[in-house]
């Protein structure tokens, strides 16, 4: 199973990096606030 490392950058301008094995959930998760 592959495995990605990301870097969002958050409303208030400052950058979450963070890594998933799914990439969609953890998006959504993100923008649910969790």
């Amino acid at each position: 199973m592959p495995s990605y490392v990301y870097l969002l950058e958050c409303r208030d301008g400052t950058l979450y990096c963070g890594w998933t094995n799914d990439l969609r959930a953890r998006l959504a998760d993100h923008q649910g606030g969790r």
